[in-house]
């Protein structure tokens, strides 16, 4: 049984694509080329020549600044696999591609798509197992298995058999040529000679994305005076160039076709299910999230006496340390959550989006996962503080301060997570963002008697919205300047109006900023995915 509909197979005309890249270098020079409905074509060139270019132009991922390429046949939607794994790796494979199944297709046909994919594939003796534990050759059939859930007329690979064995990768394009043989046409990227062999179609890019042979691979040595299909590869920059033509018509796109992806509401609803299931599925980032807050809950244990909110015998030095602590763990937990939960993502989500996913329940589900945690953490801070007498009576006020500065940590780290390229960038990001926070909030140095600079820099610092509105919360004003303490008044006199602002002002600005960081989130991943 075939697992593509013949029927929606396409063909496609690419007429006289162009792309050029910052900086004036052309990427695309005048390539015209057809693809029929059930053709198995690569595409070779030396590095840099435009393969992926034009693959990204073919497909529609990013269509060319110039021409256009229209397709034929049937309606199927088209098939896209990158270079980089589309899967998450943490769930096992039948769970994953429910997953991906359900975001392309209406719930009642999901399951019985998979079952058929997985076993079109070859993979259905592998559905219990975690991704992460398939082979590379599996994984690479599993990101190829997203792509047929929604029964494309068209499949486009970046590299599918780059870093595969010889073997594994024999059987990645005896799995292509089948599909190809059930009407798909599947067109590919490689470097690998063997690959082209066993396509019906060769196509070849010299430097500056100019195409000069398009035909069967049996021809192409010849064209070019090579032994074989890895000479041709020498002789790239001595081949001609096709003559040049007219100036091209301006781009257009293949119409796309009416998606079958579930509404909004439900987008959030599943993708916060899938986040919920790869959490459970990783213990050891599962024990970071949940032991870390402890961990620093100990260190303010050890660090801090007793008693110093006693108005009988306030501290008033002590009493700012412990609220700029708990500020700052506040911030230092939301951001840490939201670091991590883009950048590793950033594939999936862009194949994801690409076939309907919408960046806004993505952008909430994130949200809807991490800010109960955080929640949780904050009460159980505060809480635990409490019963120690390390902080005076609990209040809606504390509990409600925390959970906007929370909120606002969080979101500016799912924005730097959208910002970033890979996880490395994420552990320099940190200290970068951690410092300012504890050097112009206003507790190590009061806002009042910072220069300038300073006190400017301090309004883009939610830490100090925070601080101010805890500071307010517990009464440190009242506490302080009823004289129990003689460095109550003249430390009052530093901080001046810091702790006097209504709530709803620092309350505001926090959610203020939240909104902000989350707006610029979609934006970014607008402009990235």
């Amino acid at each position: 049984m075939p697992i593509v509909d013949s029927a929606r197979g396409l063909s496609l005309q690419a007429d006289r694509l162009g792309q050029i890249v910052r900086g004036g270098r052309r990427t695309l020079d005048d390539v015209s080329l057809s693809v029929r409905a059930g053709e198995l074509v690569a595409i070779i060139g030396a590095s840099g020549a435009g393969k992926t270019t034009l693959l990204d132009a073919l497909s529609g991922v990013q269509p060319a600044a110039e021409g256009r390429v229209r397709f034929g046949g049937g309606g199927g939607p088209v098939g896209y696999v990158p270079q980089d794994d589309i899967i998450h790796q943490q769930l096992p494979l039948r769970k994953t591609l429910q997953y991906a199944a359900r975001l392309r297709l209406p719930a009642a046909d999901a399951d019985r798509r998979v079952a058929e994919v997985l076993d079109g594939l070859g993979l259905a003796a592998r559905a219990g197992t975690r991704v992460g534990d398939l082979s590379g050759g599996e994984r690479k059939r599993a990101s190829v298995a997203v792509e047929l859930l929604a029964r494309p007329g068209a499949l486009f690979l970046d590299e599918p058999t780059s870093g595969l064995d010889p073997a594994a990768a024999a059987e990645l394009l005896a799995v292509l040529r089948r599909l190809a043989a059930d009407g798909v046409p599947v067109v590919l990227t490689t470097h690998n000679p063997a690959d082209v062999d066993r396509c019906d179609t060769v196509v070849v890019l010299a430097p500056g994305g100019r195409l000069v042979f398009a035909g069967r691979p049996a021809d192409a040595p010849g064209h070019f005076g090579a032994d074989d299909v890895a000479g041709i590869y020498g002789r790239l920059t001595d081949a001609p160039a096709w003559e040049h033509a007219p100036e091209p018509a301006p781009a257009e796109r293949a119409p796309d076709e009416a998606s079958q992806a579930p509404g909004v509401l439900n987008q959030i609803a599943l993708l916060t299910r899938r986040n919920v299931a790869l959490l459970r599925s990783d213990p050891l980032t599962l024990a970071i999230l949940a032991g870390s807050p402890l961990v620093i809950l100990a260190m303010f244990l050890m660090l801090f006496e007793a008693g110093a909110f006693d108005p009988a015998r306030p501290d008033p030095a002590t009493t700012v340390m412990i609220l700029f602590w708990i500020a700052f763990g506040v911030f230092f937990f939301g951001l840490s959550y939201g670091l991590l939960q883009i950048c590793t993502e950033l594939a999936i989500l862009r194949r994801e989006v690409f076939a309907g996913l919408r960046r806004g329940p993505y952008l909430a589900a994130k949200i809807l996962l991490l800010m109960p945690m955080l929640a949780v953490v904050d009460l159980l801070l505060l809480g635990v503080l409490r019963a120690l007498d390390r902080l005076p009576a609990f209040s809606a006020g504390l509990y409600l301060t925390t959970l906007l500065a929370s909120a606002c940590a969080l979101t500016l780290g799912l924005l730097c997570s959208a910002a970033v390229s890979d996880v490395a960038q994420v552990g320099l990001l940190l200290p970068m963002l951690c410092f300012p926070q504890v050097l112009f909030v206003g507790a190590i140095l009061p806002v009042p008697v910072m220069a300038p600079v300073g006190r400017w820099i301090s309004y883009a610092m939610s830490n100090r919205w925070s601080f101010e509105a805890l500071g307010h919360s517990a009464g440190v004003e009242q506490l302080w300047a009823s004289g129990a303490s003689p460095l109550g008044p003249p430390l009052l006199a530093t901080y001046g109006d810091t702790f006097s602002r209504a709530l709803w002002v620092d309350w505001t600005i926090l959610a203020a900023m939240t909104l902000v960081f989350t707006a610029a989130t979609w934006g970014v991943l607008r402009r990235r995915v």
